[in-house]
């Protein structure tokens, strides 16, 4: 019999029966097309009876058109392991999880544990917590990734998941490094979950060389031994430091090709005559951006305004450039955002665009939407208005040039702007900064780490990312510019691409408290019916401060984090602590705010380029398409500085750091450096002889027979043992003499996963 599942005690909450016209429950609406599998659990969950499959079509109204994928559908659901086929052949939802069942993967907790959820699971919470076992032989799974398991319950509302198979069978194409032998060649896979090489004949191999990254297609399986693959495209040499991007790009999938039209379409264009525009050519408006940086997409400007400011922030209009539904338009969905790499930059929009016409270049003019905002000294924007304008940006300055005018030290740009312009913008800044502040946003100190190449294009050197007064001000006029433009919306009654950030997940916050008290640093502890702040998590960082582990800290608050996502449905954004907000800053590289500036277009009846009331039924899809390609470009970005790391280390194999312990799980332990930031694992096999068992409520790993206790944010010396610049792994191993802490023979708590090396 299934088991029923942990937490839920009793008989099914019974409900009224389907209606005759189709509508399951109280409060639902028919909606006439196919449903999502959610849906269609959450209706067999709710009726007091088995369904047919004409009780869910009847519910749903699904138009005939699409008969055929929905019952496709409900086979897919079937299979899922969430419902189970009666007499009649309805369908009831199974009381618990099934000894085998399919899973997603959805992330990893603090410990760095992979952590999955039954895909069939009905309620909208109350999930049990899955464990992914990695055991050696097993497929590895990335987030969002689907597996068949075995489930094993290991208490109450805690399982493991043993792999069986991974869904979707052998990869179509696969990317790798090309090794000549006498066979032919055999193909080593670029990517670390893939742990199987590829045999290539020779009438395959297309004229690669050895050392060649590929790109390669799995050929039906014809004999014993490796399976066998065709080279399809060679896309460079594996010993050019610049083919890490490359890799990146065709392992994540992202497109690079402009279509013939798209191009046509970006080098027709002309810069726009002033018109019906508001003309802002003589408000000194300046871009502050990057040294490095090629598109300019928003400027700044500001001036006292009745005991407060009167700011300004100008975005370059490309909603007059790219059209609904042309060919620029889809190539930019398609790719959702731009991608940035040490070494190339991979755009949502043809150069013709993102680094000329929309860019605001000094002393040009130029297309843009902007929003004049009223604030008090405290930082309160008390009233905002958007124009559709000319602008002529007064310069292009360098955050760091910018700090060092108002610290002093201006060189011959920033000289004539010092006290006209900057110290302006400074004023206002603070100001909202005291808004800020006083609304308790969560600040985060996590230092960021950028790869500087030389012209080689091999690494020269990683370093902290410095982060300025500057950037805050650029950082703050953003935030208050997305806020009006999220406001201004729903004023107008207009769809909104909102950008929403959703409470912590509970759990989350569970484990997070129980990490904190360990170390002896509380402040998460809630009254009963509170909900948590942001100002919550802000006085624990505070209490880290100054302690060995404030940077670990850091780290584990922002994992507790749910994922920032864009929806038409307004959750309110949790970090910020605001009740509403949009992207509307960067319409060259972030599709949302395209979408945002031809949602104000329309309201505001400003001309063409406007928001279709037809695209506005396909907002869901949508912000799901681009929240998707946000994930891929950082998975890519990831991946990419990963290689280009673990290129930079291994020249360096054999020698030894100083980091700490970023993660702990049945593995191993993951372990950060300190001087680069580089991550890498110890397999527990390569710990000192001892069977060690899994302590997930004090994240260690703890020896049955000698004591030694290895601890999330431990401080550890370890030597480089392997670095993989073609993966981007890299694996450490323990210098004995700072390997562990032994606190005497004994055995961890009873009921702990223990691994033996």
């Amino acid at each position: 019999m299934p088991r029923r599942p942990p937490g839920r005690k009793g008989a099914r909450t019974r409900h009224p029966k389907p209606r005759s016209d189709g509508s399951a429950c109280p409060g639902r609406r028919a909606l006439g097309r196919l449903p999502t599998r959610e849906e269609i659990l959450d209706f067999i969950a709710t009726s007091p009876d088995p369904v047919a499959r004409r009780d869910i079509l009847r519910a749903f109204k699904v138009p005939p058109a699409l008969r055929v994928q929905f019952k496709a559908l409900i086979k897919d659901v079937e299979r899922g392991g969430g419902v189970e086929r009666g007499p009649k052949r309805r369908l009831a939802a199974i009381e618990g999880l099934p000894e085998i069942g399919i899973i997603e993967i959805t992330g990893v907790d603090i410990d760095g544990e992979m952590l999955a959820r039954p895909l069939a699971w009905r309620e909208r919470e109350g999930a049990p917590t899955i464990y992914v076992m990695a055991e050696r032989g097993a497929p590895a799974l990335g987030v969002g990734e689907r597996a068949v398991v075995r489930f094993a319950q290991l208490d109450r509302g805690r399982y493991e998941a043993r792999i069986i198979r991974a869904l979707g069978g052998a990869p179509d194409r696969v990317l790798g490094v090309f090794r000549r032998d006498h066979r032919g060649g055999r193909l080593e896979p670029t990517d670390r979950k893939l742990r199987t090489e590829f045999h290539i004949a020779e009438a395959d191999a297309a004229g690669a060389v050895e050392g060649e990254i590929v790109l390669a297609e799995v050929l039906p399986s014809r004999r014993l031994g490796l399976p066998q693959a065709r080279i399809v495209e060679r896309v460079g040499d594996s010993a050019d430091p610049r083919s890490f991007s490359l890799i990146a790009i065709h392992a994540h999938g992202i497109p690079t090709a402009f279509s013939a039209e798209a191009v046509q379409l970006a080098a027709k264009a002309q810069p726009v005559a002033l018109g019906a525009r508001t003309d802002l050519t003589d408000i000194p408006l300046v871009t502050i951006d990057g040294a490095d940086a090629r598109d300019f997409d928003d400027a700044v400007w500001a001036a006292p305004h009745e005991g407060g400011w009167h700011a300004l922030v100008a975005i370059a209009d490309v909603a007059w450039y790219v059209r609904p539904g042309d060919a620029l338009d889809r190539a930019a969905r398609e790719r959702g955002n731009s991608v940035y790499f040490p070494d190339r930059v991979v755009p949502m929009l043809p150069e013709a665009l993102s680094n000329e016409l929309c860019s605001l270049k000094p002393g040009v003019e130029r297309a843009c939407m902007a929003v004049h905002l009223w604030l008090d000294g405290e930082g309160r924007v008390h009233r905002h208005r958007f124009v559709r304008a000319l602008m002529r940006s007064a310069a292009r300055l360098t955050y760091e040039e910018v700090q060092a005018a108002i610290d002093g030290r201006p060189n011959e740009a920033t000289r004539p702007l010092v006290e006209k312009v900057l110290q302006p913008l400074y004023g206002a800044w603070r100001a909202f900064d005291r808004a800020r502040h006083k609304r308790g946003t969560l600040d985060l100190d996590l230092p960021e780490r950028r790869v500087l190449l030389d012209p080689s294009g091999r690494v020269a050197r990683i370093e902290p990312r410095r982060r300025l007064d500057s950037h805050r001000l650029i950082e703050e006029f953003m935030i208050a510019a997305n806020v009006a433009a999220a406001e201004e919306l729903e004023r107008l009654k207009q769809s909104c691409m909102y950008r929403v950030h959703d409470q912590p997940d509970p759990a989350k916050l569970a484990a997070l408290s129980t990490f904190l008290d360990g170390i002896g640093i509380h402040g998460l502890t809630l009254a009963r019916g509170q909900s948590v702040r942001p100002r919550h998590f802000s006085e624990i960082l505070r209490r880290a401060t100054g302690t060995p582990y404030a940077s670990l800290v850091n780290e584990l608050v922002l994992r507790s984090q749910a994922q920032a996502v864009y929806s038409p449905i307004n959750l309110g954004h949790f970090g910020l602590a605001l009740k509403r907000y949009a992207h509307f800053t960067s319409p060259i590289r972030r599709y949302a705010d395209l979408l945002v500036h031809r949602a104000l277009i329309a309201g505001h009846d400003f001309g063409p380029g406007a928001l279709p009331a037809a695209e506005e039924a396909t907002f869901t899809a949508t912000g799901e398409h681009i929240s998707m390609t946000e994930r891929r470009a950082a998975a890519a970005e990831r991946s990419a500085v990963d290689r280009y790391t673990a290129a930079f280390l291994a020249e360096r194999v054999g020698a030894s750091f100083a980091g700490r312990v970023s993660g702990v799980t049945r593995a191993g332990l993951f372990i950060t450096l300190t001087e680069t930031g580089a991550d890498g694992l110890i397999p527990i096999r390569t710990l000192p002889d001892d069977y060690y068992d899994h302590d997930e409520t004090h994240h260690r790993l703890v020896g049955r027979r000698w004591g030694r206790i290895y601890t999330l944010g431990d401080e550890v010396g370890v030597r480089l043992a392997e670095a993989n610049a073609v993966t981007g792994s890299l694996l450490f191993a323990l210098i004995e003499a700072a390997e562990s802490r032994p606190h005497g023979p004994g055995r961890a708590r009873r009921g702990h996963a223990s691994t033996r090396r």
